[in-house]
């Protein structure tokens, strides 16, 4: 491959990373603004939770089809037009006045952003082979992260300064322009057959045990990621009676960490490999190292001060970006190229459904007085289950070949 050709690919790399980014910028201005919205809109946490809710129902019955449709379109078309109806969807918050139209905004958001993971991943496979396609993965599965700085850093005074109803807007309007320097880029793929439309035996997709392993370790590691996301902002609040113009530094320090738990995910493994070790062994090594780390994370409630609390829940999403990072890594291990969108669509939805029952349990304890101990006790146990159902439903990982279109072959 010529070095130009090279940089091009890096180039791709960079736009799944500024558009994921501007993904969890939409989607967390919401949990950011929730003291001053529900001071103005008079919510409950019940209604703050139901927004929630319908945002991850939304977006895990989206992932049965966003997956397929990135596979069964293209992934050029595909992505471009996902983020373009997500930066709408965020637009529309603007002139949300009623938690129904708040909830029917998070309903076409949730929907339209459910591309991003199956079209950052499917990137990944289609642009870079085995040996870089790690290093790629993690940069991308930083940019969840960076968001999650931005947000929390800019949004608060943003909103402060112009109203709260700008940052909705501004984050719809950079989606827009993305989607015009996006359509406008020509880089050629390694995988031929993963950029066009290809036809996809969904049955054979779901029968296979390594889809099993990839759905139970997305459900067991998201559910952490989207109650951290969505109550992340009010732990800090109950906790240390931070202000709205104050709250979002300790949470950016929590994703500046989770950042860097993304990029060692994809240089850990890789650097293992190159030693000489399997892509089992590497794989697996790593992904213990990240459950071991987030098992502290249920000490947060017994420190005095805030950034004691953000290094505690910032080492714990490191290791979940870590891990997720070799989840997806996973996918592509095992998964044709053609098939890793509709692979991780699934994977995705079972993980975004079932982390409403996160959500919805969140509201319910603090009503019933048991704060934030129950759910950061699960969490902390989360990822060592997830790699369990890993290592007994894959017991070694092989990667899969680039292939010319040859069927899938059903695990049993």
């Amino acid at each position: 491959m010529s070095e130009g050709a090279n940089r091009a690919r890096w180039v791709i790399v960079a736009m799944v990373f500024v558009a994921i980014m501007l993904n969890y910028v939409d989607r967390q201005i919401l949990a950011l603004l929730k003291p001053t919205l529900e001071a103005e809109f008079r919510w409950s946490d019940q209604d703050y939770a139901n927004m929630g809710t319908a945002f991850q129902i939304a977006t895990a019955f989206a992932f049965l089809g966003t997956g397929w449709f990135i596979d069964r379109v293209g992934l050029r078309r595909g992505f471009g037009i996902g983020v373009g109806v997500w930066s709408l969807a965020g637009m529309a918050h603007a002139v949300a006045t009623t938690v129904t139209g708040f909830i029917g905004a998070r309903v076409v958001l949730g929907m339209a952003e459910s591309i991003g993971t199956p079209a950052a991943v499917k990137t990944a496979a289609t642009y870079f082979n085995h040996r870089d396609r790690q290093i790629a993965l993690g940069i991308g599965n930083t940019a969840p992260n960076v968001g999650a700085v931005v947000t929390p850093a800019l949004i608060p005074p943003l909103a402060v300064a112009l109203g709260w109803q700008a940052a909705f807007l501004l984050a719809g309007g950079l989606g827009l322009v993305w989607v015009a320097v996006w359509f406008a880029l020509r880089v050629k793929p390694v995988a031929l057959d993963a950029m066009e439309a290809a036809p996809i035996r969904w049955g054979d997709i779901v029968r296979r045990r390594t889809t099993l392993a990839i759905a139970i370790a997305k459900v067991l590691s998201d559910q952490v990621w989207f109650f951290m996301l969505l109550w992340l902002p009010d732990l800090f609040h109950r906790l240390f009676a931070l202000p709205q113009g104050t709250l979002g530094w300790p949470v950016a320090l929590v994703y500046a960490l989770a950042a860097c738990g993304a990029l060692t995910g994809g240089w850990l493994p890789t650097r293992l490999i190159a030693g000489g070790w399997s892509v089992n062994r590497a794989r697996k090594t790593t992904m213990l190292l990240y459950a071991l780390l987030v098992l502290p994370v249920p000490l947060v409630l017994s420190v005095s001060s805030p950034w004691s609390a953000a290094l505690l829940l910032g080492l714990g999403l490191f290791a979940h970006q870590g891990f997720s990072t070799n989840v997806f890594g996973v996918a592509t291990d095992v998964t044709p190229a053609r098939a890793v969108g509709s692979t991780i669509g699934i994977a995705a939805f079972c993980g975004n459904l079932c982390s409403i029952g996160m959500i919805q349990f969140q509201a319910w304890a603090l009503a019933n007085g048991w704060g934030y101990t129950p759910a950061l006790a699960i969490c902390a146990s989360s990822y060592l289950l997830a790699l369990l159902a890993i290592h007994v439903l894959i017991p070694r990982i092989v990667p899969v070949e680039p292939d010319a279109g040859a069927p899938l072959v059903v695990a049993h």
